[in-house]
């Protein structure tokens, strides 16, 4: 199948054309066969399959202005004081499934990556130009997982948010962190955890289609993983405050990346936004922080949070207007 969809695409003339419908996820693809005609209509979520129409029957149709019927979880409770403290609480068993799956999919396809220079190689770009420190070697492996995935490389990721990058960079960086501290496996459990809920956290408050990067949000949520590695064994509060800081300062620093389409440059994106992360981490390590008032930083981790929402669903509505109209018209 994937060889007749390449040969398909080789030979068939395709037209990209913007829906103007207002819904922020809409799409309809139609296709032609002789004298035959498809098309199928998914709306607000991508496998909310609102319409399919055959040679002009409607053999399926419902109102594509309700939201998905898809099952959902609410994560509107979520908070970061909570995601720190339910990481040190959990019985890991009760989380392990998914989390070994994640070590084990995501560092195969960063393996791959750095082996077979997927993409733009943006990890071995990364190694062979800093070294391999391990504040190098985490945005390399995060960068070449994307690479990999991103230029059609086969094998699994374990996502995050519906988000393959985002699994791969929420996972991979505290991964690489872990290693290097020599922690345990209950350990790095723990810390991806923290990386994995304050990405969910972060990109439940951006929604689910933005022309804001996704990468960024789990970037931040990676340097919190890291955070909470280092800080282990602190008195909670204190601990907090190492996490919360870090995700502040990061969302400083990055929240202005756009996300113009899943392509070889995610990966680049994915370096700076663990960069940004680490960065938000180093600075309270050595007793700098943004403070609110600061531009989009107000005082609270979760208000800031909230204003990272507000920026990428409503401040970046006609950004996404634009790139696709960049994308559709101008890129010839």
């Amino acid at each position: 199948q994937i060889r007749d969809i390449e040969r398909f695409a080789a030979e068939t003339p395709i037209e990209v054309v913007p829906l103007e419908s207002g819904v922020l996820l809409d799409m309809i693809v139609t296709v032609w066969s002789g004298e035959h005609e498809a098309s199928v209509r998914i709306s607000h979520s991508h496998t909310h399959i609102v319409s399919i129409r055959v040679d002009g029957n409607t053999l399926f149709s419902e109102d594509g202005s309700v939201e998905s019927t898809e099952a959902t979880v609410d994560y509107a409770l979520l908070t970061v004081e909570d995601i720190c403290a339910f990481a040190d609480c959990l019985d890991p068993d009760d989380v392990s499934d998914v989390l070994d799956r994640q070590i084990e999919c995501n560092t195969a396809i960063a393996a791959e990556g750095l082996k077979s220079g997927w993409g733009a190689d943006i990890g071995n770009v990364l190694l062979d130009t800093y070294g391999s420190d391990v504040r190098v070697r985490a945005r390399a492996q995060a960068a070449a997982g994307s690479d990999a995935r991103m230029s059609g490389c086969e094998l699994p990721v374990v996502i995050n948010s519906g988000s393959g990058n985002q699994g791969l960079t929420a996972s991979l960086p505290v991964i690489e962190f872990a290693k290097e501290l020599g922690v345990d496996q209950e350990t790095m459990i723990r810390a991806l955890l923290v990386s994995n809920l304050v990405t969910i956290h972060l990109k439940t408050e951006i929604g689910r289609l933005s022309a804001y990067c996704g990468a960024v949000s789990a970037g931040c949520g990676s340097g919190a993983g890291i955070a909470w590695l280092y800080g282990r064994g602190k008195d909670p509060k204190a601990l907090l405050k190492d996490v919360s800081h870090t995700i502040v300062n990061a969302l400083a620093v990055d929240s202005g990346i756009v996300c113009d389409g899943a392509k070889a440059s995610c990966a680049a994106k994915i370096a700076s936004a663990v960069d940004a992360g680490l960065l938000g981490f180093y600075m309270y390590q050595n007793g700098q922080q943004f403070r609110g008032g600061e531009g989009i930083v107000t005082k609270g981790v979760d208000a800031t949070i909230r204003n990272i929402g507000i920026l990428a669903k409503e401040g970046m509505r006609q950004t996404d207007e634009t790139i696709l109209d960049i994308m559709t018209h101008r890129c010839d």
